[in-house]
């Protein structure tokens, strides 16, 4: 759950339903706990889509108008065009101040346990991955030494404007993520040495080619006397398999990239 984009519909729309899944039992689209929530005119979250979902907002809309049901246990079978087979129960309820601030009390939680996805240099790559990690389970932050370029970032990254960005490296939490797409190489490579210097970092990534990361690679022996070894950089960001340069293809790899890297790690949810 993103407090940032709940933040923002609760501010928009005063009057919403929150719409909870109360149980799933059988194959259903999402799991207990999910919730939506549902305005005059807009939506935020997702129960799951497909029929289940219209029927859902339909409910919660009327609700609004002082009709609806408080509760609904659907079948997801023919009957209603879907074929999952399960069954879901869902209540309604008028989103109030108080659950309101539960709500964001909620998101906040579940944001704070986000790992941390630290990207270094907002040109147009960084830009894309920011707006493409921003709605995943990631806390995104945005590093520049150019106050310009982080310019026009979604609300919700957090941004930094220093001269020396390599020195932020060492105050990474644990298990975060480390995105090098700066302007210079150079400074790519300072980045890279300070976070491959640290073992708690599941993921290091540079932008760049083949030739890069061999010259990256002699670099690093040379500078650090072969104490430190660039065998856990990933480099190119994104993976080789589709080669396409546009930021937003890339922006889709690197987050594939990334879900999968923290799916893999020991007590990651399945």
């Amino acid at each position: 759950m993103s407090d940032a984009g709940l933040e923002l519909f609760l501010n928009r729309h005063s009057a919403c339903v929150c719409v909870t899944i109360r149980q799933a039992k059988g194959s259903t689209p999402r799991e207990a706990g999910a919730i939506m929530l549902v305005a005059p005119t807009a939506s935020w979250g997702t129960i799951g889509g497909g029929q289940l979902e219209f029927m859902a907002i339909d409910n919660a809309r009327r609700m609004l108008d002082g009709q609806g049901l408080g509760e609904m246990d659907i079948p997801l079978g023919p009957d209603i065009g879907q074929c999952c087979g399960g069954r879901t129960l869902l209540s309604f309820e008028t989103v109030t101040p108080q659950m309101a601030a539960d709500l964001r009390a909620r998101a906040a939680a579940e944001s704070a346990a986000f790992p941390g996805v630290m990207l270094f240099g907002a040109g147009h790559v960084g830009q894309a991955l920011a707006r493409t990690l921003l709605p995943l389970p990631f806390a995104v932050t945005v590093v520049e030494t150019r106050a310009e370029a982080l310019e026009g970032l979604p609300e919700g990254v957090k941004t930094h404007h220093v001269a020396m960005p390599e020195a932020l490296v060492k105050n990474l939490a644990p298990g975060s993520a480390v995105l090098i797409l700066t302007h210079d190489h150079a400074l790519d490579f300072l980045i890279a040495r300070e976070a491959l210097s640290r073992t708690d970092l599941p993921y290091v990534g540079m932008i760049g080619s083949a030739t890069k990361r061999a010259t990256f690679r002699n670099w690093l022996a040379r500078e650090t006397d072969g104490v430190l070894s660039a065998d856990r950089l990933i480099l190119p960001i994104g993976g080789t398999t589709v080669r396409d340069k546009r930021p937003a293809v890339i922006a889709a790899l690197v987050a594939a990239e990334l879900l999968a890297v923290y799916a893999s790690l020991p007590g990651a949810s399945s």
